[in-house]
């Protein structure tokens, strides 16, 4: 007499076993990255249930969602009970997790206001001992393309190459520019020279329609903002 086959899909389970309902009824944090990567695949082989295949995969990349994310289609399906579809199916949901990450990342590099931009620069020139001259490059939305560091000098100052500016700008399709420098002596008053560079890039980039929307001169735990000072 032969024994019926146990059934390891997900309906088969009992309901408190079951990640689609444990989903539904006790929200995603409940549940463990086996369990929903066992909603993805529905079920698993005969010999095993979808949860304990997911575990299996994930052990196989020691647990790391990043390293999952690596695999391959044909490595995803080196694993018995995971066809092509279900490869795929996992594939897409990592990848997706993969663009959700780079979109927060983008938003948490948007530029709001003078204090944002100090925030993302303090750290790199504000303890400085000599001058530093760098770009910020953004796109329509503010948020970051790159920074750049365009010239490094005493404490007399930095020459600037304008040209260089909106090359760079073209070249990344920058719409917007933020300019921020050091003033290693603490002093947060702008010289002649600060006010004449900031109105030659302002001119320059007006042509390329691109916009120089702040200055911003930057100390250890200070900063003067063009913009804020109504000097642009």
């Amino acid at each position: 007499m032969h024994k019926k086959p146990v059934s390891f899909s997900i309906k088969s389970w009992s309901q408190d076993d079951q990640p689609r309902e444990k989903l539904r009824d006790k929200g995603t944090a409940a549940l463990s990255d086996a369990e929903l990567v066992a909603i993805l695949i529905g079920s698993g082989n005969r010999n095993e249930s979808a949860v304990d295949l997911s575990k299996r995969i994930l052990s196989s990349v020691n647990h790391n969602l990043n390293a999952l994310g690596k695999l391959s289609l044909k490595q995803l399906m080196q694993f018995k009970g995971i066809g092509e579809a279900k490869a795929i199916t996992i594939t897409a949901a990592m990848e997706l997790g993969r663009r959700r990450r780079g979109e927060e990342a983008v938003e948490k590099n948007k530029i709001s206001s003078s204090v944002s931009v100090f925030e993302l620069m303090q750290p790199l020139i504000g303890e400085l001992p000599h001058e530093e001259f760098w770009i910020i490059y953004l796109n329509n939305s503010n948020a970051i393309i790159q920074k750049q560091q365009l010239s490094k000098g005493g404490i007399t100052g930095t020459l600037v190459d304008v040209r260089l500016v909106l090359k760079t700008a073209l070249e990344v399709g920058a719409v917007g520019l933020l300019l921020a420098h050091n003033h290693p002596s603490g002093t947060l008053k702008p010289s002649q020279a600060d006010k004449n560079l900031t109105q030659k890039l302002k001119i320059a980039a007006q042509s390329l329609d691109i916009k120089v929307l702040d200055h911003l001169i930057i100390t250890e735990k200070a900063y003067f903002s063009f913009a804020d000072e109504n000097l642009l």
